[in-house]
């Protein structure tokens, strides 16, 4: 950088082109600007923002796993779960928008969807969704864009985690016995807490569109709408660590 120019908070952040980027659609067909069109371009801009942090922080979390590094991966996950209920928080502020004022300017939004962000597929994918049906359901939107294949192609973070198991010589059984909380037990948690993390991201994703389209109403991009979103709250990025405690209840029980 040249020293000629003195950095600034304005320059560094380079507002003037991240504030410029917000263009309601309304205004552009020579209607008035919707008051409430800003307010939901900034949420899903700013969503996006945080989507690329998330991603950077799932590829330095692979390397920890990867590395064998607990207590870093430990740290790593930390963070990711706590940029996770930023993201979630942040959806809220679209539950001041009134079905009403949605339905004047929803028409501007053309064939658009959330379902088309191709940083939160690649989240999916990075966290370990790899299943023929989430697979089919990228193809419905055409060739698999290819910060996606990237992670598909990239290991998941469970066999990464169980790799770390095997590595050290424990059983995903034992991280749940013996004398007390080892790391690894509290990585495996953590990874557990991401994995919840999400699925109450999606399930206020859920709420918010029943609130304000209704339940029962097709989606802007031709999806089933709030349909679609509650198939996809009980996705698992970790089965195996829930098919431990299933198996700790049935020894425990006697319910096999």
């Amino acid at each position: 950088m040249s020293t000629d120019t003195p950095v600034t908070y304005g320059s560094y952040l380079e507002l003037d082109q991240l504030l410029a980027l917000q263009h309601p659609r309304g205004s552009q067909q020579g209607a008035p600007e919707h008051p409430d069109e800003l307010l939901f371009i900034v949420v899903h801009q700013a969503s996006e923002l945080w989507f690329k942090v998330l991603l950077a922080e799932l590829e330095a979390l692979r390397g920890c796993l990867a590395a064998r590094e607990a207590e870093s991966a430990l740290w790593r996950v930390q963070r990711l779960n706590a940029l996770t209920r930023i993201v979630s928080a942040q959806l809220s502020a679209l539950d001041t928008l009134p079905p009403q004022r949605f339905l004047q300017f929803r028409g501007y939004l053309g064939s658009s969807s959330g379902s088309q962000s191709v940083q939160f597929r690649a989240i999916e994918a990075a966290s370990g969704l790899r299943d023929p049906h989430f697979v089919q359901v990228l193809r419905e939107h055409g060739e698999i864009p290819a910060l996606v294949q990237a992670e598909l192609g990239k290991p998941a973070l469970q066999d990464l985690f169980l790799a770390l198991l095997e590595h050290a010589g424990v059983a995903p059984d034992e991280l749940y016995t013996g004398p007390g909380p080892s790391t690894l037990f509290l990585l495996a948690e953590g990874l557990l807490e991401y994995e919840q993390q999400f699925a109450r991201w999606r399930f206020a994703h859920v709420q918010l569109v029943e609130r304000i389209i209704g339940p029962g109403t097709m989606g802007t991009g031709g999806t089933l709408g709030a349909k679609y979103l509650a198939r996809t709250v009980t996705q698992r990025f970790f089965p195996v660590l829930w098919e431990v405690r299933s198996r700790l209840y049935g020894a425990a029980t006697g319910r096999a």
